[in-house]
Order: structure tokens, then sequence, then C-alpha cells
């Protein structure tokens, strides 16, 4: 059976921009909005919002105290969700921290994340995805541009832009230790990539990604028009942005560490399909296609309590 692709990409040696299909915002903002209406607007326009110091100090220590424990030797890990520097072999990457954690799948279901995005999305959601991602002083390494939306379409089958993801600082980001940076507007336009998938991509692109990345040409021209932005802040700052903004960040050469935590909220109408580009699909703990569910409402209570 034929389906129609609306976000063709990696099918051509040229790069080109196309027309955005789906609404960024799928709610009608109100006063009992979980966001503010300058803060629903912003989103629309710029395809982010940063929310300063959201979680309290006794709440980030649980979770540093959580996410070291997660990386240390003793910790009870599926193997294959734990990907590693090249080189250095510094845990890079924690994949499934939902399914590994309590106190992660609780932060994932707490009201000031969750709530924003069934508003932002419009109807209930689950996670596609979830991670932490480690930056140790001095060694660790960049994650180059591109646009989730764009994977998550191509190798997993993604079918519309109906998905966000949430960046909680772990750790202060300062602008010297490889913070998240966003081009403003760029989840307006779908810019495509080139090159091939190859098999089984996600082995090496989870460590160092270069198939499903901007051209420089397309990369030059969206921050040429939109600017470049890197929300800093305290640890306990959100930042959630579009399935299609693009972002990346660079290299910690400094002492101080930098970690997140890393949730992707998907539609419930918007779960995966066939791949668009490769036959077979990243397996489940990269991009939730099993078992299905929406994600429960959690009380809201402190972090902290719940450690």
């Amino acid at each position: 059976m034929s389906r129609t692709d609306l976000y063709p990409s990696r099918q051509s040696t040229e790069a080109k921009f196309l027309e955005r299909h789906d609404p960024v915002i799928h709610s009608t903002w109100s006063k009992d909005a979980p966001l503010t209406r300058e803060q629903h607007d912003s989103y629309d326009a710029n395809g982010f919002l940063f929310l300063e110091g959201l979680l309290s100090e006794d709440e980030v220590a649980s979770l540093e105290a959580e996410s070291s424990r997660l990386r240390s030797p003793g910790a009870a890990l599926d193997k294959e969700t734990v990907f590693t520097e090249l080189g250095s072999g510094d845990v890079r990457s924690i994949f499934r921290i939902h399914a590994q954690s309590e106190l992660f799948l609780r932060l994932a279901a707490d009201p000031r994340l969750a709530d924003v995005a069934r508003y932002i999305l419009g109807e209930e959601v689950y996670l596609h995805q979830s991670r932490l991602n480690y930056k140790p002083g001095f060694r660790g390494k960049e994650f180059y541009w591109h646009s989730d939306f764009e994977t998550w379409h191509v190798e997993d089958g993604m079918p519309r832009m109906r998905a966000l993801s949430m960046s909680v600082l772990l750790t202060d980001n300062s602008p010297h230790n490889g913070p998240l940076m966003l081009v403003p507007g760029s989840h307006k336009r779908y810019l495509t990539c080139i090159g091939e998938t190859p098999e089984d991509h996600y082995k090496d692109s989870l460590r160092k990604q270069e198939v499903g990345v901007p051209d420089e040409e397309g990369l030059a021209r969206l921050v040429e028009e939109g600017g470049l932005v890197a929300p800093t802040g305290r640890a306990g700052s959100v930042v959630i942005f579009d399935c299609n903004t693009m972002h990346g960040s660079a290299s910690n050469i400094t002492p101080m560490p930098r970690s997140n935590a890393f949730f992707v909220f998907n539609a419930m109408s918007n779960r995966l399909e066939a791949p668009f580009g490769p036959a077979k699909p990243r397996p489940d703990f990269v991009a939730t296609r099993e078992k299905i569910e929406p994600l429960r409402r959690a009380p809201a209570r402190s972090l902290a309590a719940a450690a």
C-alpha cells in the first residue's frame, strides 16, 4: 500500500527547503493554559522556549545524584542503551532512562513538563525517546547541527511534525561549556538532507552524526535569517523546542561538566509507521514503537520527595 511522504529527505543529491504542513501549536491559548500568552506566541514564532529555574535546588540535587548512579559501573543498565564517546570511551548518552529510572520517569510525567507537552501538541502524549546526555569537562564532544524530525521521519517513520523535545539542565549551562544552540524560526521550513542512510546507522550516528545533517549552504541561510540563540542558565532550567527546530552544541573543553536529561514527547495520533528511508527501523530503545500508552499524569509534588 503506497503512502504519501510529506517530508522526503535523503533522496536527492541536492538539499531543498520544503513547506511545513503542520501547525506548531495545536491548542488555542486561554487563561488556564500552562503557558502565558507571551510564551505561547514566542514558541510559535521561534520554535523554542527557555524556562529558567523551573526545578528547585533540592530537585536538581536528587536528579544529579540519580544521573551519577546511572553512569556508575554498578548501575544495572541495558548495555545496548549506553553509548560512549569515540576515542575516550566516556559515557556520551544513556537511552530509555524512563524505563531504567523511576525518578526520571517521574520527571517526564511531572505536570510542569508533561502538561506543557500536552498543550502544545493538543492531545495525550507518549515518550518517543528519553536519554541522559553527558559532556564531561575537557572531553565532552559536540552534537552536530540537525533537525530531530528529519531523523525521526526518515529512520523511525514519524509521519508528522507533532512532537517536541525538552532538555532539563542537570548542571549549569554557561556560554563556554557547550550549551544547546538553536536557530530561531528554523522550524517553519523543512530542510532536506543529502546522503543515503547506511544500515544500522544509529550505531554510529548516536556517537557522531554525519548523515542526516544540513548542508552548509542551507544552514548558513537559516542562521542568516533567524540568528543563533544559546539559552544558558542554572541547573533546573528547561529548554523546550519543536521537533523541526535546527539545533546543535559544541564540544566542552572547559573544566565544567555539562549534562542534561532529554525527553521527546510525541502525540498519540503521531505514532510511528514504517521508516520513510531505510527498510529496518531503529530499535525500540531509541524510538518507541511497542507498547505505546499515554504518559500517566503524575501528582504535582516535589521530585525531591519522590526520590
